[in-house]
């Protein structure tokens, strides 16, 4: 089997979390500050946190363009809840000055499912995720709006779509390194071998 290393953005959010869902997934895992540490991995996850702090911060430690040009060139990505924010083409409801880096043709509402005394946890059926139902940990999650022809519908809940899937890049309103079930985290990593195998061909 293929050792991957994935980046974890380590700007702000739950990056330890990550973290351990990727090496738990057989991937090795690295968080990612510099453009240096962007530059050797294979494959990065975007934390949660909050999306106008990390676009602010991405810009401040010159990651912002890199990430962009990664991105653009195939570079592997997994953005949760802030993270899906960062990934979408466009959010419908922009603080001033914030930033995406782009790749998934997508239109994201901040804050959708409430406030953070409003988060909740529910079961959710994720297309390409084998066996029950995901446990899915919402908190103050975006949700997707509408996506354009190219990105895939992977999960949806309360009638709102919750996962999208795009080329190599994947997002999820929810939190799945904070439930101990490693499974979305396994599709990525199985995302980013596909990505090295084709590459090496």
């Amino acid at each position: 089997m293929v050792t991957v290393i994935i980046g974890v953005l380590a700007l702000q959010g739950d990056v330890r979390e990550h973290l351990v869902a990727l090496a738990a997934a057989d991937a090795v895992a690295r968080p990612v500050r510099r453009p240096g540490e962007l530059a050797e991995v294979d494959g990065l996850v975007i934390p949660g946190g909050e999306s106008t702090t990390i676009s602010k911060l991405a810009v401040l430690f010159g990651l912002m363009e890199p990430l962009r040009a990664r991105v653009r060139e195939g570079m592997p990505v997994y953005g949760t809840c802030a993270g899906m924010i960062m990934l979408a083409d466009k959010i419908l409801d922009p603080r001033s000055g914030q930033e995406t880096l782009g790749g998934i043709d997508m239109i994201v509402r901040r804050n959708a499912f409430g406030r953070q005394n409003e988060s909740f946890e529910a079961a959710v059926d994720v297309k390409g995720v084998e066996g029950d139902p995901v446990e899915g940990v919402f908190i103050r999650a975006p949700w997707v709006e509408s996506v354009g022809a190219g990105a895939e519908v992977l999960a949806e809940h309360g009638g709102h779509i919750v996962a999208v899937r795009q080329g190599n890049a994947l997002a999820t309103s929810f939190h799945p390194e904070l439930t101990g079930d490693h499974r979305v985290h396994g599709l990525f990593v199985d995302m980013v071998r596909a990505c090295r195998a084709a590459e090496s061909l």
